[in-house]
C-alpha cells in the first residue's frame, strides 16, 4: 500500500529526512516513532503529496506521488497532528460537508454518519455544534471524518493526544477492527504502548533517518536486556554508582532515578533492600526502554 524508496527532504540547507526506505503492506499497521523533530510528520506529508521531495521515489496505493498525489488520496484517511475542523458547523455537518471533497452525495454520507459517530463514541453527539465539545471529542470526530470515504489506508499523525484512558482505549480498538478488516494504518505517535499494542511493525527515527525497523517484540527482546529495575530516593546516584553498577549491565540515572538494565536482578534487589531510603520497581523492559536507549534521555524541542 505504500513504497518509500530512498526519501529525502531539506529545509534551508538542514536534511531532515535522511535517505529513508521502508514499505508497509496491505492490512498492516506500520509505527513511526520518533523524538520531536525526528522528521516524522514531514514524512507522512511526503507520503501524501503535501510536500514534495528533494529525493527518493514513492508509492501509494499503487499511484506514484507526487505525481498522480490527488488521485491516491481519493483513497485514503488522514488525522492530522493538530484538528482543523469547521467551527460554523455542527458535527454532522462536519462530516457530511468533508465527503463533498471525495465526491460523495450528501445523502449517502448522511447515512455513513451513525456508524462514523459510533466509532469514536460520539453517537449522542450528531446536531452538537462545536464549542459544546471537549477537545478529546474533537479529536475523536477528526478521526470518524478521517473514514468519510472508507479509505483503503489511513495516516494517523499522533491521533490519540489529548484522550483520556477510556477514549484511548476506544480508538484502539477500533482501530484493531479496522485492520482487522484488511485495511492499512500508519501510525506516528509518542505513546509506546500504543505502539506496541497496535503496530505490526514499527520504526524509529532520529535527525531524519531510520536508525530501527523491526516489530515491536523484536526491537524489546534484541536491542535491551530484559529486566529493568528503578531505584529511587534521596543520593540514589552516588549509590547507583557505587553499589550498583558492578551489578547491572547498564546504568542510567536522571534526577533521583536510577535505571538498571540486567538479566539477573536478585544481587541488586537483594543491596538495594538494605538501603531504607531507596524505592525499587522491578519490570520487563518495553518498547519506552528500546526508544530511550537509542534516541536518549535528553528533551527535544
Amino acid at each position: 500500500m505504500l513504497r518509500v524508496g530512498h526519501l529525502r527532504k531539506v529545509y534551508d540547507g538542514r536534511e531532515v529526512v535522511r535517505d529513508l526506505s521502508f514499505e508497509v503492506a496491505r492490512g498492516e499497521c506500520f509505527g513511526i516513532l520518533g523524538p520531536n523533530g525526528a522528521g516524522k510528520t514531514t514524512t507522512l506529508r511526503c507520503c501524501l503529496g503535501l510536500t514534495r521531495p528533494d529525493g527518493g521515489a514513492l508509492e501509494l496505493g499503487g499511484l506514484p506521488v507526487p505525481e498522480a498525489a490527488r488521485r491516491a488520496r481519493y483513497r485514503v484517511g488522514v488525522v492530522p497532528q493538530f484538528d482543523n475542523l469547521d467551527p460554523d458547523f455542527t458535527v454532522t455537518e462536519n462530516l457530511v460537508m468533508f465527503a463533498r471533497y471525495f465526491d460523495i452525495p450528501a445523502r449517502e454520507a448522511r447515512a455513513r454518519v451513525p456508524r462514523l459517530l459510533e466509532f469514536a463514541g460520539l453517537g449522542d453527539r450528531a446536531r452538537a455544534r462545536l464549542e459544546t465539545l471537549s477537545g478529546g471529542m474533537k479529536r475523536r470526530l477528526t478521526l470518524a471524518r478521517a473514514l468519510v470515504n472508507d479509505p483503503d489506508i489511513l495516516f494517523l499523525d499522533e491521533p490519540t493526544t489529548g484522550l483520556d484512558p477510556q477514549a484511548r482505549h476506544l480508538i484502539w480498538d477500533g482501530l484493531k477492527r479496522l485492520t482487522g478488516e484488511g485495511k492499512t494504518i500508519v501510525l506516528t505517535t509518542h505513546f509506546m504502548d500504543e505502539a506496541e499494542r497496535l503496530c505490526n511493525r514499527l520504526c524509529v527515527m532520529d535527525r531524519g533517518a531510520i536508525i530501527a525497523l523491526d516489530t515491536p517484540r523484536n526491537l524489546i527482546d534484541t536491542l535491551i536486556e530484559p529486566v529493568v529495575v528503578e531505584v529511587y530516593g534521596e543520593g540514589v546516584a552516588a549509590w547507583a554508582r557505587a553499589s550498583a553498577a558492578p551489578l547491572v549491565e547498564r546504568l542510567e540515572v536522571t534526577g533521583e532515578t536510577a535505571f538498571c538494565y540486567m538479566h539477573d536482578p536478585a544481587p541488586l534487589m537483594q543491596r538495594a533492600r538494605r538501603e531504607p531510603g531507596l524505592k525499587l520497581l522491578e519490570r520487563p523492559a518495553n518498547l519506552e526502554d528500546v526508544f530511550i536507549k537509542l534516541t536518549g534521555r535528553d528533551i527535544r524541542d
